[in-house]
């Protein structure tokens, strides 16, 4: 089925947008403005949040702690219910999940805006949903943007649970997770609809594993980051200062910088062939990205973990994942014709 221009470019919108909202998520992890918002979706019980602490009740911080306590109950009681009752008495256990943060606007206003990007990027994807019901109305194609549409929805719903539990490792983790699989099935739509199946790739079976392997490593290196990320949570709450982090960092920040060598030597190998055979733009942009990854990465081990670096390592990765995900998607298309 033939589609407009103005549909396709409309799908590439709402992809940059997507990752607007993991730079943004990025920034708040960065500057520790999680709990800047403690209710959700409204900001201290307002659509546009206050700007000074005189624009709150005294008992600011009492009344949204009660309402977090409520919200993070029912959560456990989901979790006992699917079998989880270990998770949920630890987080009913955890002091940190009771401690309300004082009023700070800088924070207010970077997780405010982190919420405006949310935001925006849903109706995006629910406009796109409207438009193919209303003009399209593939089956396929109605399926795979209602599912992304309703992982936003979770995606949302999920990031108020982060916030209820003050932050609680795992969380963040998941929503990491789901943000990675909404880009993917945003990438592979767009992909479906320009259907571009005259990409020259090699038909050299180390090729097709390589490129695999890569964007399996890639994925799981991002998960690993957040295992790294979470450590240094845990140190900062011990009291070790930034100068102290890399020495007190355990396995997970071993095994994500060793892997980061085997990516390099995989995709350098795999840059080497594309310049002397094959050509194929993806590949190059592949390597630039994961060397600014790596720069971004050194950077943090050797710089005592600057905030924002820590976004950009964050934001290269994700664009990475997503450059790699094209290239299996191009491979795909082509071995169907």
């Amino acid at each position: 089925m033939k589609v407009s221009n103005a549909f396709i470019r409309f799908q590439w919108v709402v992809l940059v947008l997507i990752f607007l909202v993991v730079f943004a998520g990025s920034f708040v992890r960065m500057s520790g403005s999680g709990m800047g918002c403690p209710d959700w979706p409204k900001c201290f019980g307002q659509w546009v949040p206050p700007t000074a602490l005189t624009e709150l009740p005294a008992d600011y911080q009492e009344a949204y702690l009660l309402k977090r306590q409520k919200k993070v109950q029912k959560f456990c009681k989901f979790l006992d219910r699917i079998g989880m009752d270990a998770t949920a008495q630890k987080i009913l256990n955890d002091p940190e999940v009771y401690k309300e943060e004082a009023f700070n606007p800088k924070k207010t206003w970077i997780e405010y805006i982190n919420r405006l990007a949310g935001f925006l990027a849903g109706n995006t994807m629910l406009l796109s949903f409207f438009w193919l019901l209303l003009f399209y109305r593939k089956r396929s194609w109605l399926l795979l943007t209602g599912l992304n549409l309703v992982l936003m929805a979770i995606e949302a719903w999920f990031g108020s649970i982060v916030v209820a539990t003050n932050l609680v490792p795992w969380t963040i983790t998941v929503h990491l997770f789901l943000a990675l699989v909404i880009i993917g099935l945003q990438l592979y739509f767009v992909h479906t609809l320009q259907n571009k199946t005259s990409v020259d790739l090699p038909k050299e079976k180390s090729f097709k594993w390589l490129t695999w392997l890569i964007l399996v490593i890639t994925f799981y290196q991002m998960f690993l980051g957040t295992q790294v990320r979470e450590a240094i949570d845990a140190l900062v709450k011990q009291g070790y200062t930034r100068a102290q982090w890399i020495d007190q960092l355990g396995l997970p920040f071993f095994i994500h910088r060793s892997f980061s060598w085997l990516v390099l030597i995989l995709l350098t190998y795999l840059f080497w062939q594309n310049r002397k055979k094959w050509h194929y733009a993806r590949i190059n942009t592949a390597f630039y990205l994961l060397a600014a990854e790596l720069i971004t990465g050194v950077a943090l081990a050797y710089a005592d973990m600057p905030g924002l670096v820590q976004t950009a390592h964050l934001v290269f990765a994700s664009i990475l994942f997503a450059v790699l995900l094209l290239v299996r998607f191009d491979a795909s298309a082509i071995k169907k014709d």
